[in-house]
């Protein structure tokens, strides 16, 4: 087993299987502390930062698209000379059962938290004047929490860099824009019916995911297991913590 960080991922502590989180549209690996105290008892974890995520002034040279990322996402499990357990949220639960399905070898397990296949239709219209009128950097913790609230708040604090003089954007918000533009285009149900590692799909009762899929996408999967979190936000793991802690910690022992 390999514990050191490689140019792709961070160790974050813990022995044995590989574990690798995978964060959502605009998150980083760097928003899961609150997770690595348990998470690390159940395996060698390691967190991944998506290209486009790694800094507001750090580009790639390739178009987006979501084969970018899971061929970078491909890039760092490959890193690791054995087959890992996914953890993903979001984007990265996309991300993560898309690799699980082109690249079966590489992973034996997938956690999938408030991500759906079909989002065709659906536009980023409303979403594109807030996310452009983002700061570039945040003087005050304080601000962050009035923009996002108190979960997500301290999930973007997290997120972002941190500078002397405040908290800086990863990345560019027209990026990120153009990222989940992709989602209203295309589907991702042939993906996902070509995984055949256990899956464990969670779902929040506020959820960004079209009513329905993520129960489809458990009626035809062929080894998951379906969890709906009523309480919850989009941010499952922070917003029900302990809910999301014991159903990842029964599905991965």
């Amino acid at each position: 087993m390999n514990t050191a960080s490689s140019e792709l991922l961070t160790y974050r502590g813990g022995q044995g299987a590989p574990l690798v989180l995978v964060h959502g549209l605009m998150g980083r690996g760097s928003t899961w502390p609150r997770q690595l105290p348990w998470l690390t008892r159940l395996g060698a974890v390691y967190t991944y930062d998506a290209p486009w995520h790694r800094g507001r002034d750090v580009e790639d040279p390739y178009p987006i698209s979501t084969e970018r990322f899971v061929s970078d996402l491909a890039a760092a499990v490959e890193s690791l000379r054995e087959p890992v357990r996914l953890v993903g949220h979001s984007m990265g639960g996309l991300h993560s059962w898309c690799l699980a399905g082109q690249r079966p070898e590489l992973v034996t397990a997938v956690v999938v938290e408030d991500m759906a296949p079909d989002f065709r239709g659906l536009t980023t219209g409303a979403w594109e004047p807030w996310a452009h009128a983002l700061p570039v950097e945040f003087t005050r913790a304080e601000d962050v929490i009035a923009e996002f609230g108190d979960v997500a708040g301290r999930y973007f604090l997290e997120a972002f860099d941190r500078t002397a003089t405040g908290w800086r954007l990863h990345g560019q918000p027209g990026r990120w824009v153009q990222i989940a533009a992709e989602w209203g285009t295309r589907d991702y149900w042939n993906q996902w019916r070509a995984v055949r590692a256990p899956a464990l799909l969670i779902e929040a009762g506020n959820s960004v995911t079209p009513t329905g899929q993520m129960r489809e996408m458990h009626r035809i999967g062929p080894d998951s297991t379906y969890l709906h979190v009523p309480q919850a936000g989009h941010l499952v793991h922070d917003d029900a913590p302990q809910v999301y802690r014991d159903a990842v910690e029964s599905f991965l022992s």
